[in-house]
């Protein structure tokens, strides 16, 4: 139990140390400008590696189906 209350009490201290992505001074959605303009970044990444993945991934395919055909 002692172990608990140690690792719940420094989880707490880090959390404290932590800067947080929205200002707290603002209001409504124009507090969270910074968390949703981080969002939206990480999705349009997500998108283009995708996007990348699957295009060498289908690239791939037709080479390995082109080479079968071949009899290579």
């Amino acid at each position: 139990m002692r172990r608990i209350r140690k690792y719940i009490s420094e989880v707490i201290l880090e959390l404290k140390k932590a800067t947080w992505p929205w200002d707290p001074k603002e209001k409504g959605f124009a507090k969270y400008r910074e968390l949703i303009e981080s969002t939206g970044v990480v999705f349009i990444a997500m998108i283009l590696l995708g996007a990348f993945v699957a295009a060498f991934d289908i690239s791939f395919k037709w080479a390995f189906e082109a080479a079968q055909k071949l009899g290579m």
